[in-house]
């Protein structure tokens, strides 16, 4: 039966959060102790109720939510991307450059089909987003890591020495999944600038940006007006707006692009789901105020991270970075991550990724390192958490 079976696919490592959560499996957790998942970054409440009544009445009075779309989106949600886009980065977007995608990882995928064939290269800053890292794995695509600094920051200058004829594209996620880094402007523009200069793609993931903790825009790349013959922008309504179900993302580039992305998009999904874009493009004409509310809570864990850190540091812990809905922490134990992330959910009742699946194999830093997902607990949650790490023992 091995025979059937696609190579690229055979190689490629299983989903990483699936991995993790067979590890509960046969373990009960007491009383005193549930379990603290901090495993999956993506919300666990559903909508707000004013999305879920919107929601509603879309379901029963617009037949046009239970039909075929255009393959690139609802034009209304394209155009007010565009609108947004154009005031919140100062820079012009136009309708023409938005794509709607069957979520984020389908604007990655869509971006890759495009740029990337079999053998080709695209260049990942380790640690990297698992979910990249197995879609190139899955098209033959060699993923080459680019060693982060201090900080967790990638650095177009060491980025040039792997720039080779195969090169396509360097894919950036920030604010960083799963460091939780975010990347200053200067560094975002000295890649694009490299990215130009040799002619290959620049994807900016940017998943997390209603959780960033600067205000304005986080980048200028949108004011060069030749934006899209570089860059590429992806982006996700999941954790804005707690949609993660209704499967809905964004692929910000060329119209040339996305006239190439429609081939990959039609055939994969033929469009993207209507209820789920209706329930975008409501949350993005009545939800502002509701979404400030939001970042300021995820502001605030990631604060509660910081806060509470000292006493680990106490113990040898080091954070390596903290923003968005991630904590990346060094422990000072002689196991690797992940064993010592299947012990935690025994011994203390935790579920975490360990950086091991964030970086090739062989890579040491990633033995050292845990992801901390905190968008599903809350201060207190976060407390508990940190008595539980102090208490780890190996």
């Amino acid at each position: 039966m091995s025979a059937l079976l696609n190579p690229n696919m055979a190689s490629t490592f299983p989903p990483p959060v699936m991995e993790a959560r067979r590890w509960l499996d046969g373990v009960r957790f007491p009383n005193d102790q549930p379990l603290i998942n901090v495993s999956q970054a993506a919300p666990v409440d559903p909508p707000p109720a004013e999305m879920r009544a919107a929601m509603a009445e879309f379901v029963l009075n617009d037949d046009g939510a239970h039909l075929y779309g255009p393959v690139l989106g609802l034009p209304e949600l394209r155009a007010k991307v565009a609108e947004d886009w154009s005031a919140s980065y100062g820079g012009p977007v136009a309708s023409e450059n938005i794509a709607i995608t069957s979520g984020c990882n389908q604007a990655f995928a869509a971006t890759i089909a495009t740029l990337a064939a079999e053998g080709d290269e695209v260049i990942l800053p380790t640690p990297w987003y698992f979910n990249h890292k197995m879609w190139l794995d899955m098209g033959g695509i060699v993923s080459v890591p680019l060693q982060t600094g201090a900080g967790l920051l990638p650095c177009a200058h060491e980025a040039v020495k792997l720039i080779t004829s195969k090169t396509r594209a360097i894919a950036l996620v920030s604010p960083n999944n799963p460091g939780g880094v975010e990347y200053p402007a200067e560094t975002l523009e000295a890649f694009r600038d490299l990215c130009r200069a040799h002619k290959i793609a620049l994807i900016v993931d940017e998943t997390y940006r209603d959780f960033d903790s600067r205000t304005g825009a986080p980048h200028s790349l949108f004011q060069d007006t030749d934006w899209d013959d570089t860059l590429i922008q992806l982006y996700s309504f999941s954790k804005a707006y707690r949609l993660t179900g209704h499967r809905v993302g964004a692929m910000i580039a060329s119209p040339a692009r996305l006239f190439q992305a429609e081939k990959f998009l039609d055939t994969v999904a033929i469009c993207p789901n209507q209820l789920g874009q209706r329930a975008a493009l409501w949350g993005m004409e009545n939800l502002n105020a509701w979404l400030a509310d939001q970042r300021l809570e995820i502001l605030d864990r990631a604060q509660a991270i910081r806060d509470g850190f000292p006493e680990l540091e106490q113990l040898g812990w080091t954070m390596e970075g903290c923003g968005a809905y991630f904590g990346w922490m060094s422990h000072p134990f002689d196991m690797a991550s992940d064993a010592l992330a299947q012990k935690m959910v025994k011994d203390i009742g935790v579920l975490c990724l360990p950086g091991t699946m964030f970086v090739p194999e062989g890579d040491r830093t990633g033995e050292t390192a845990l992801r901390i997902a905190f968008a599903n607990i809350d201060r207190s949650g976060i407390e508990q958490l940190f008595k539980r790490l102090v208490r780890l023992s190996v």
